[in-house]
């Protein structure tokens, strides 16, 4: 018998690169070619004020994802070993990988290209192509965590995050509105500083691939049984 073999995308190489992003992001496709959260829900990331994350598979494990969020600083995407960062230094928008550990976000490369971006006053908008880690055979989920706070340009330093969006296991590669589980929990006064209120959004943030990492865990111990 012939064997077959399964050919997959090589990763993206890496390129921080930020060109102009010419139109605004928008829902259109929602639901029927990518996945969207958006916090308020069904909400337009071109008008108002609006939370947005899309992902669309390319091919593979490549995806192109976007942003869009106001915020002082960074929006950002991910789970504590890779997170994909776009933030506004001195009214241009850029990009870098991160990890985030102990509430703080370092910068670190991550396989990721084509980012465009666009910033008008706090609103801040980017879309970029990203390599995912491999997940396991037995599992096609991941929980998506979007993040906001501030940056220092002086410094070139992320401050605390903030969680605005947060949702159950996905399949990213599956078109689907997702509903924002971050609303109920992680809502503060927009004039909050205590250390309270930004590391217990941290640890939810956090919690997103540690929860994704449980369920791979739990599907391979019933295969087991």
């Amino acid at each position: 018998m012939a064997s077959t073999s399964v050919t997959t995308a090589p990763p993206l190489t890496p390129n921080n690169t930020v060109t102009p992003l010419e139109t605004n992001l928008n829902n259109s496709g929602c639901g029927t070619q990518k996945l969207c959260v958006n916090e308020p829900t069904n909400c337009d990331p071109g008008s108002g004020s609006c939370s947005f994350f899309s992902a669309r598979q390319k091919s593979g494990q490549n995806f192109e994802f976007a942003l869009a969020g106001e915020t002082d600083g960074y929006i950002a995407a991910g789970g504590s070993d890779t997170t994909y960062v776009c933030f506004n230094n001195n009214g241009n928008v850029k990009f870098t990988g991160a990890s985030l550990n102990n509430n703080q976000l370092t910068k670190q490369n991550v396989n990721a290209n084509n980012v465009r971006g666009r910033v008008n006053g706090r609103k801040i908008q980017c879309v970029f192509d990203a390599t995912l880690p491999a997940l396991s055979a037995r599992t096609t989920s991941r929980t998506i965590g979007v993040i906001t706070g501030t940056y220092d340009n002086s410094t070139g330093t992320f401050g605390q995050p903030t969680t605005v969006i947060r949702t159950d296991p996905v399949d990213l590669s599956s078109p689907a509105n997702v509903p924002n589980l971050a609303t109920a929990n992680t809502t503060a006064s927009p004039n909050a500083t205590t250390n309270g209120n930004t590391t217990n959004n941290a640890v939810l943030f956090r919690q997103t691939l540690i929860q994704a990492l449980f369920i791979s865990a739990g599907v391979m111990g019933l295969a087991l049984l």
